[in-house]
């Protein structure tokens, strides 16, 4: 899986969030949260069967990289709902840290994305529950 490394290698060197690599083509953001996901989502961006590398995967991010059709995920920390979501979607998953829930920024409690999709299991249906978490927190 030598684009999972290239993937990895651009996110510990660069001051990026998440990367994508599809071959030649690579896809950076400097964005938080699944914000840069979203936009690729949104804007039909072609990555199936690339390879991403996160900061931070949670529930509501793994449901985003299937929609996104990735084949491989790499995380500095992933949550157990988010390698679940992986796994059940036949996406290989390499991490550095697996914790039980990814926490808000704040500290106080989880991450209000993995709630929105916590009794969720279809990606589609995610999506829209994701979405709608975002025009709440006003996230554009």
């Amino acid at each position: 899986m030598k684009e999972l490394e290239i993937a990895k290698q651009q996110l510990l060197e660069g001051d990026y969030t998440c990367v994508i690599c599809n071959g030649e083509d690579m896809h950076y953001s400097t964005f938080r949260g699944v914000k840069p996901l979203v936009q690729w989502l949104d804007q039909k961006l072609d990555v199936k069967g690339a390879y991403a590398a996160d900061k931070v995967v949670g529930r509501a991010t793994a449901f985003l990289y299937v929609l996104l059709g990735v084949k491989a995920v790499y995380a500095h920390v992933i949550s157990k709902p988010a390698l679940a979501v992986l796994e059940n979607n036949q996406i290989h998953a390499e991490y550095g840290t697996l914790a039980d829930n990814i926490i808000n920024r704040k500290g106080t409690g989880i991450c209000p994305f993995e709630e929105a999709v916590l009794n969720i299991s279809e990606p589609q249906a995610a999506y829209q529950a994701i979405r709608q978490k975002m025009i709440e927190m006003n996230i554009q």
